[in-house]
């Protein structure tokens, strides 16, 4: 008995990978749109793309970055300036796509544009800040989506949302995990009610990896900033040994990021170019052995675990 469940679950696992592993031919003749290609992710993904033939359309934010990557790449790839929390500026670049792209439509959107700090409790924070973190992850990802939504279907192309392992399980405080919560939702959606356009929709769930986001810098900065501003009230309810606590545990969530960032954009490209591609790919061992599976945990027990580590507010001390 045990031995003809194995041999199954083999054959599924083999069929599996032989299915993913078909390549669609002539990448050379298509377009795709990536967002947020200053650096990290996107600036990644752009040069491997580019790197495979494929026509690049990377958008920055800034010139120095746009400069940057030019100069790192073939000159297929072409830059713009895109601020995804804008509409003007994403209607803009939508308009230099098509005259791009034409007849042709756009392959791949890719809407890697991400924003993240400040994490921390969320009583330290205010409307404004969840704001800026929701305009960037959830809205502006929306916004991109609906303006490159006509040449995606003229390709019968496919649309790579990042999300993160964040949007499984929201083990921190602040805007970022809502507007993962909801890029996941934007993105199940969107795949369901493009499925009969011949679009795919697929959704990357990264874990920690090593990004200029993710430096202690970005994440420790803000964090201080935040408590040297809060009310004397929330302070004395947290109390300074939580603060000093809370800021180690940042550093050390910021040092234990994987180095490699490639998993991630080999998923991305592998949605754009496979075949058949996946409709949800987690990079990193932290989403496939801890996130995950902690999301799927009862909740009482999951709450359990992640509070275990957390520092005690002066006010449950008292």
């Amino acid at each position: 008995m045990w031995l003809l469940l194995l041999v199954f679950v083999g054959l599924l696992l083999l069929y599996r990978w032989y299915r993913q592993s078909h390549i669609l031919e002539n990448l050379s003749d298509k377009y795709v749109f990536i967002t947020g290609c200053d650096s990290g992710f996107g600036n990644l993904l752009a040069k491997q793309l580019d790197k495979r033939g494929m026509k690049v359309l990377a958008a920055c934010l800034t010139e120095k970055g746009a400069e940057n990557l030019k100069k790192e790449a073939s000159s297929r790839l072409r830059t713009v300036m895109l601020d995804v929390t804008d509409s003007g500026s994403v209607s803009s670049a939508a308009k230099w796509a098509t005259d791009i792209v034409g007849d042709a439509g756009l392959w791949g959107l890719v809407n890697n544009a991400g924003f993240g700090v400040p994490l921390s409790p969320n009583a330290w924070q205010t409307k404004a800040h969840f704001a800026k973190v929701l305009n960037v992850n959830l809205l502006g990802p929306f916004d991109v989506t609906v303006h490159f939504l006509p040449l995606t279907i003229k390709a019968r192309g496919r649309i790579v949302n990042v999300c993160s392992a964040l949007g499984r399980l929201a083990a921190v405080g602040g805007g970022y995990c809502p507007s993962k919560f909801g890029a996941e939702a934007f993105s199940d959606s969107l795949r369901r009610e493009l499925r009969d356009f011949g679009v795919k929709v697929s959704i990357i769930e990264p874990g920690a990896f090593k990004t200029p986001m993710s430096s202690s810098e970005n994440h420790v900065k803000p964090v201080e900033q935040l408590w040297s501003n809060l009310p004397s009230q929330i302070k004395d309810l947290y109390g300074e040994q939580y603060y000093q606590k809370y800021v180690q545990n940042i550093l050390q969530l910021t040092e234990n990021t994987s180095l490699n960032v490639h998993y991630v954009t080999d998923c991305m490209e592998h949605a754009l170019t496979a075949v058949h591609p996946w409709t949800r790919y987690s990079p990193g061992l932290d989403t496939k052995l801890f996130y995950i599976p902690m999301s799927y945990l009862p909740t009482v027990l999951s709450d359990y675990l992640l509070c275990r580590s957390s520092p005690k507010p002066a006010y449950y001390l008292r």
